[in-house]
């Protein structure tokens, strides 16, 4: 019998039931077109996917093994083992590894990926399943079909909250009205909606982190980022928040909440990207520009999520008339979400939920100290001798220390050379800061000649790859002459995307350090009659790296 697919609306989380039913004793799974491996929280589990996912948008990364961003249908679709009529596929969750491939399959393109922290492979189920579940994935479903008399079990928030999404880790403020204007009643459908959001994201300890500022004629810190990390506990200070009243001073909260909110000692995560999802009802009573422009400069992406927006007749009411355009942290649309009624908001907090978890598009809390790729590379030659090279070493490891390094943050690399070249540890070989920088300090000194050129190509090639355009940069650190060519390597590494700084000391020359840096030279090259200056170089090197970041991005 063919499948009949229907969304049941149930608290905010929406099912997918079917009725196809095939032999066998494992445990179906529904999902949709667009679920993602991350969606998914066991290994093994045997997913149903609908017909026809062919004709919908699906991202797909990697090639017999997938990156857990990945949609599981459209990568079955890729793989082979999935048609048309759609149906039963067995997902394997594995590790995350590097260099997901690029390919096209039965009509489907997957793209390439660097590294991801999971992945998945597929194959078909031996037993068919007999069995429906009623979980779900987080991702957005395509549009019901007829309906079925059958309701299932309504999951509890908790066991939606379990663990903390691991593809999702970020650190988030929410900023609620408690204004005069909201009102107790929808101040309390505001609260739910907050809670199911949570929910959604998946907050925990191990996934996002959430706090909550309350708007009204002065901001109140409800709770921090850390102070509930278990989610009986967060629904619970959800639930208990009491309503305030008074004005809508969300320019207010905006500016309490960047200017404190996500510091370390009250629970921020280094390299996490920071958001603050602020909720309005009706329009606000202050001015936002100045606030909004205190966040984007400090790393926070604002989403402003107006609900109950002001009809035609009230916009003489209203202060500005552009609130929304001027809160946000980039006025792209992406970080505006309207809402019609706080009596609709169910609908909304799946698709918001997949906005806030969309992290290549959290454009302002990509600064440079969280989101480039630092390569060492390394003089190991006999001219250096140990001591001096125990010096560099101190010198990278401060260069090192001024980045948010972190599985969502920045990342260094290191190699060594002398006439050959070894690759010390890649960019996603330590994903801390610590690991890092303890690395760096175990390198063993080779001794030897020096060939930086043919260093310069190993490491393009070595350290970087797939890795991003317009944040890699490359730090030579040589004390002599090369005795091969360095500005060929150095300019085909710039046309890649890599951002070159020459570091030289004692005898190494001018020329060669210029012709590897890349313009304008005067900024990207330093130079010390001493081994001992190179700690000098460490602030303006990293602002240097800032510098070009941001023009770039």
């Amino acid at each position: 019998m063919p499948a009949l697919p229907v969304l049941l609306p149930l608290t905010g989380l929406f099912f997918l039931i079917s009725s196809q039913v095939v032999s066998g004793s494992t445990v179906l799974h529904p999902v949709t077109c667009v679920t993602r491996g991350a969606d998914l929280m066991e290994d093994g589990l045997v997913v149903l996917c609908p017909p026809d996912c062919a004709q919908w948008r699906m991202t797909v990364f990697g090639t017999g093994v997938y990156a857990a961003v990945s949609s599981v249908c459209g990568a079955a679709v890729h793989r082979g083992i999935l048609g048309p009529s759609g149906g039963p596929i067995r997902v394997h969750k594995l590790q995350g590894r590097h260099n997901y491939l690029s390919s096209y399959a039965h009509g489907i393109h997957s793209q390439a990926l660097s590294h991801w922290t999971s992945s998945f492979s597929l194959t078909k189920p031996v037993n068919a399943p007999l069995e429906l579940t009623s979980e779900t994935s987080t991702t957005a479903l395509p549009a019901a079909g007829p309906p079925v008399k059958k309701l299932l079990k309504k999951p509890s928030v908790k066991k939606a909250l379990t663990g903390g999404n691991k593809d999702c880790q970020m650190d988030i403020a929410m900023v609620i009205d408690s204004s005069n204007n909201i009102g107790q009643r929808r101040f309390n459908l505001q609260k739910n909606f907050v809670a199911k959001l949570a929910a959604m994201l998946r907050v925990g300890q191990t996934g996002p982190h959430m706090g909550l500022i309350q708007a009204s004629d002065v901001p109140k810190t409800e709770f921090l980022l850390t102070n509930y990390t278990q989610p009986k506990e967060l629904l619970f200070a959800i639930k208990e928040l009491a309503y305030l009243g008074g004005d809508t001073n969300t320019g207010k909260a905006i500016m309490h909440t960047a200017e404190t909110f996500f510091n370390q000692e009250k629970g921020g995560r280094r390299g996490h990207p920071r958001v603050m999802v602020v909720l309005v009802d009706g329009w606000p009573s202050d001015d936002l520009d100045q606030a909004a422009m205190l966040a984007r400069e400090s790393g926070i992406n604002v989403f402003l999520v107006s609900v109950a927006k002001p009809a035609p007749e009230e916009l003489g009411m209203v202060r500005d008339k552009d609130f929304m355009k001027k809160a946000v942290c980039k006025d792209n649309g992406f970080f505006t979400y309207s809402i019609p009624s706080w009596f609709s908001t169910t609908k909304h907090v799946r698709p918001l939920t997949q906005r806030l978890c969309s992290l290549d598009g959290l454009l302002c809390s990509k600064t440079c100290y969280n989101s480039v790729n630092v390569g060492f590379l390394i003089d190991g030659s006999s001219s250096v001798g140990e001591g001096n090279f125990q010096l560099v070493l101190d010198f990278l490891a401060g260069v090192a220390r001024s980045f948010d390094i972190s599985d969502v943050g920045a990342r260094v690399g290191a190699v060594q050379f002398t006439y050959d070249q070894r690759l010390e540890f890649g960019l996603f070989e330590h994903s801390n800061k610590e690991d890092a920088i303890s690395a760096l300090r175990r390198i063993s000194y080779m001794s030897g000649g020096t060939s930086t050129g043919a260093a310069i190509s190993y490491a393009t090639q070595n350290l970087f790859r797939q890795a991003g355009r317009g944040r890699n940069f490359l730090i030579v650190v040589t004390d002599g002459q090369s005795y091969d060519d360095v500005r060929g390597p150095a300019t085909a590494a710039q046309r890649q995307g890599v951002t070159i700084f020459s570091v030289g000391m004692a005898w190494a020359p001018m020329d060669d350090l210029r012709a590897m840096s890349s313009e304008p030279k005067e900024s990207h090259t330093f130079f010390t009659r001493e081994f001992t200056g190179l700690a000098e170089f460490i602030p303006p090197l990293v602002r240097g790296i800032c510098r070009d970041f941001t023009e770039n991005n």
